[in-house]
């Protein structure tokens, strides 16, 4: 029963019914990616939507298929054999504003001020 309210209501956890209801009838699915994305676009072919495998997260669609989603010509998406380097690192998730979020002193407790405010 929670999990119908969640889908009705709460649009970052999933996709809501307005958005299942969309996709069901005017949406055609084109491709997933290796993350459980699946895109769909319309059949007049003019809008074009992703619905998240997991937790909503717009850093999660891949290189190959922003160029699609943005209707934008590239190169790369005309070679399907795109090589991949070893230095090319998987997808790891937004971080920000978690506890694992990046911060330059980390070490440090608190953050030192490297001048003198004037009203002392």
């Amino acid at each position: 029963m929670l999990t119908i309210f969640k889908q009705i209501f709460v649009w970052w956890n999933q996709q809501t019914l307005g958005t299942r209801l969309y996709t069901f009838f005017y949406g055609k699915i084109v491709g997933t990616d290796q993350l459980g994305n699946k895109y769909y676009e319309n059949k007049k072919k003019n809008k074009r939507w992703v619905i998240y495998g997991g937790e909503i997260d717009a850093s999660k669609i891949s290189n190959e298929w922003y160029s699609w989603m943005h209707f934008t010509k590239n190169k790369l998406e005309l070679n399907k054999n795109i090589k991949k380097y070893n230095w090319q690192k998987p997808h790891s998730p937004n971080k920000t504003g978690t506890a694992e979020s990046y911060h330059p002193n980390k070490n440090n407790d608190e953050i030192k001020k490297k001048y003198s405010t004037w009203k002392s």
